[in-house]
């Protein structure tokens, strides 16, 4: 599961480090449902679609990547709920990048770019949400944190399968 505000980079490392069809984006989901990826009406359905093919990838043990933002636990809930339906090791990988970063990245994002007062909720629900600890607690298997654009230009499938432990 993709952790972060809009405009950290999620889709971008999605788009990189995974195939697409192993990348279930809220925002594609949106799309489909509205014809637009920034409509905040779809998401209740958009969200039930993702959860769908979550549910239909997990069954198939297919590895799957939401990049949804996710930054509250009553959002990552159903997440980790049908992870665990299907006795799959459900693994965060949270960019918690600088604020002014992220404000910056949401101004160039391809599709459309978030309010800026939501994307300071989204930032503020993120550090509230993901102290030490607090996602262990919930339930992942492992937790990743990438904190600089560095970090992020760097990470790989191949560092993420170590740090798993895999």
């Amino acid at each position: 599961m993709l952790i972060g505000a809009a405009g950290a980079g999620k889709s971008t490392l999605a788009g990189r480090l995974f195939p697409a069809e192993s990348v279930l984006s809220s925002d594609a989901f949106r799309k489909l449902v509205s014809g637009d990826e920034g409509d905040q009406r779809a998401t209740k359905t958009a969200f039930a679609m993702l959860h769908r093919e979550l549910d239909r990838r997990l069954a198939h043990g297919l590895t799957t990547v939401v990049d949804a933002t996710s930054v509250t636990p009553s959002a990552r809930r159903g997440l980790l709920h049908r992870a665990a339906a299907h006795r799959v090791p459900a693994f965060a990988l949270v960019l918690d990048l600088a604020p002014e970063l992220v404000f910056a990245r949401n101004t160039t994002r391809p599709g459309h770019v978030v309010p800026e007062p939501a994307v300071r909720r989204q930032l503020a629900d993120l550090r509230a949400s993901t102290g030490d600890g607090v996602l262990e607690a919930e339930g992942f298997a492992a937790v990743h944190v990438v904190r600089t654009a560095a970090q992020l230009d760097a990470l790989s499938t191949r560092a993420l399968i170590e740090r798993s432990g895999g």
